[in-house]
């Protein structure tokens, strides 16, 4: 590529990596209150990611172990935020069972904690 072209792509992914924090800002003006959406976290991935390669090509270490780090941050938290997910689907799931005679199937995840529902 160019080093026009470089540019653009640093250019463009510094615009994602600020995007987020509209992202963040607006949905905490829709809610009334401070909050991280998840779309958060892939603007941050997204945008890091591509400024860890323009930093590369850019050889600059600092900026390379800035954007690295982050990005190892930004796949935790949308790790954690499935593992929440998922773990809300099968309370949601087992509370809808509970209401069926019986009791209803136990929902269970494989690789999750016990089952939310309490035997009873």
């Amino acid at each position: 590529m160019s080093k026009e072209s470089w540019i653009i792509f640093g250019l463009v992914g510094q615009m994602v990596f600020m995007g987020r924090f509209v992202v963040q800002w607006l949905s905490s003006e829709q809610q009334g209150r401070s909050v991280i959406p998840v779309a958060f976290w892939y603007l941050s991935l997204l945008g890091g990611s591509m400024l860890l390669v323009y930093s590369i090509y850019r050889e600059d270490p600092v900026f390379m172990l800035g954007q690295g780090m982050g990005t190892f941050i930004y796949l935790r938290n949308l790790q954690l935020i499935s593992k929440e997910r998922r773990r809300l689907a099968v309370a949601a799931a087992n509370a809808l069972a509970s209401d069926l005679p019986n009791g209803g199937p136990e929902v269970v995840v494989p690789d999750s904690s016990p089952p939310l529902r309490s035997a009873g």
